[in-house]
């Protein structure tokens, strides 16, 4: 099936040929749905903090966090272009560029040409629009009062001046200040400086980006730290990171056979989120702060982000205080059997971590090795938000071919819809998952874990996608919160929903919380 000059392509990605054997093998057997126990919730898998309890976690964050190492985490190689998919359809249809406003006004959705024209000077990259329109003799104002709105969005999207479509969305503009509008990237700048800060006030952020953007990502993040780090006192330490051409995966058609470009190579397409598992161990950090490029609100909202932040920070560094310590006193062999026992029951109330019956009716060393099996792994505390309707995955309790169970982040993709039952666990769901994680990835020897090792293979995805007009499949890996992570310790914590604000399309900028 492959060519000798196949297999030189694939060397060339550093690919091993096993790889790419299994890639194959999963397109033609599929991977197995998810088997859902239940839908997690509170009191049932999501921690909820309230009173003392939560003022204890954020005071334990507040009193240890400059002892540590910290990180902030943003994936944000994605291009901007899915934000602009409405106003692409606009531009796509036929006609001249003079619309009336009454061909406009028949959609008046959110997502809608429509709201985007009526509401244009509320985008903090009006001001750049306009000004790179006056100096062709015209403005924002005088190509709608004309009806040339497609003139409009082509001065924005398309052009070397704007050239919105081609920026990733950390270079596009989301909220306006009176010092000037602040681009995404620099919004998680100033949250750094507020809760991923060391004793020493250095703030150190990664950003995944792709190789057709550092260039003007360099610039922009050099012009920030210089006019942020004195505002808040705090030394800026940006670093970045490729998404690895060694984690693409092969494409095939629809009778599984590999698809070639035009010019006879094999056909590769970017593996999804999962891809990034390798740049997380890029950071060499005691906690690790993961958040989305998009989800950032204006500094008027960004108080609760900070608390819910600490919160979580605070019980990781809880959790991973009590785990290392038992680790290394079980190291030295000076664990009695009380705190043996002890163990479980913490494990069982703060981890959530369900163990046989009969466990601790079992010999000490058992019960031993089952612990420090169970607490030598990397950490996630997993930010929840109550579900209000946005698409995308959610906790549930899972249960595995073994008939383990354990608390899992789920896309609805990983679901088999034609089972009734798990339709209806998937329809009681109460909370989303926003991604909004701290982690630990380091062990009681201060060494990283191998990442690797904690991923369930058996969690990718299979699309079908368009290539050269034609109906092709392409293959995730496990993605990056969800069968990346799916050996990890996880516990989800209740976050409010204020802290989720995604911008997933350009109107969801003219949202209240984004103004």
């Amino acid at each position: 099936m492959l060519s000798n000059l196949d297999h030189l392509q694939i060397e060339a990605k550093d690919i091993e040929p096993e790889t790419i054997r299994k890639q194959l093998e999963n397109f033609r057997k599929g991977f197995p749905h998810i088997r859902l126990e239940r839908h997690a919730g509170v009191g049932d898998g999501i921690m909820k903090f309230e009173g003392e309890k939560r003022n204890f976690f954020l005071t334990y964050y507040d009193q240890h966090f400059r002892h540590y190492k910290i990180q902030k985490f943003v994936p944000a190689s994605g291009a901007a272009s899915r934000m602009f998919k409405k106003l692409f359809e606009f531009l796509d249809k036929e006609g001249d560029d003079e619309v009336s406003m009454e061909i406009i006004e028949k959609d008046q959705g959110s997502d809608s040409v429509y709201r985007f024209i009526k509401r244009i000077r509320n985008f903090a990259f009006y001001n750049d629009l306009d000004h790179v329109l006056k100096e062709t003799g015209t403005s924002v104002q005088g190509l709608i009062d004309s009806g040339e709105y497609k003139k409009l969005i082509r001065a924005l999207l398309i052009g070397e001046k704007l050239g919105y479509a081609e920026l990733p969305k950390a270079l596009i503009k989301f909220h306006s200040y009176p010092d000037g509008a602040r681009v995404a990237a620099e919004e998680h700048l100033i949250e750094a400086a507020h809760y991923a800060s060391d004793g020493c006030r250095t703030a150190r952020i990664h950003f995944t980006v792709s190789p057709g953007h550092i260039r003007k990502f360099d610039e922009k993040m050099k012009m920030a730290t210089e006019k942020y780090s004195s505002a808040l006192n705090t030394v800026f330490e940006i670093t970045h990171s490729f998404q690895q051409s060694s984690k693409d995966t092969i494409a095939v058609d629809m009778e599984n056979n590999p698809v070639r470009n035009p010019d006879g190579s094999l056909l590769f397409r970017p593996a999804g989120h999962g891809a990034l598992l390798q740049n997380l161990m890029i950071p060499d950090a005691d906690i690790i702060f993961i958040k989305n490029i998009d989800n950032i609100v204006p500094d008027r909202l960004k108080n609760e982000t900070y608390t819910s932040k600490k919160l979580i920070g605070g019980y990781l560094l809880w959790i991973r205080a009590f785990i290392f310590s038992f680790l290394k006193k079980a190291e030295n062999g000076s664990l009695s059997e009380e705190e043996i026992l002890a163990a479980v029951k913490f494990a069982e109330e703060n981890m959530l971590l369900s163990f046989s019956p009969d466990l601790i009716k079992k010999e000490r060393e058992i019960i031993l090795e089952e612990l420090k099996t169970r607490f030598n792994r990397p950490i996630r505390i997993c930010g929840m938000v109550k579900n209000e309707g946005e698409p995308g995955g959610g906790p549930f309790w899972v249960k595995d071919e073994a008939g383990k169970i354990s608390l899992q982040i789920v896309e609805s993709a990983q679901i088999d819809m034609n089972n009734e039952i798990q339709r209806k666990i998937l329809a009681s769901s109460t909370h989303f998952n926003p991604v909004d994680l701290v982690c630990c990835i380091k062990n009681y020897h201060g060494q990283k874990f191998i990442l690797a090792d904690f991923v369930d293979d058996s969690t990718g995805l299979i699309s079908v996608k368009s290539f050269g007009g034609r109906e092709i499949k392409a293959q995730e890996l496990p993605g990056l919160w969800n069968g990346s992570m799916a050996g990890w310790i996880t516990i989800f914590v209740e976050i409010p929903i204020i802290t989720f604000n995604p911008v997933k399309t350009i109107n969801d900028l003219l949202r209240d919380e984004h103004q």
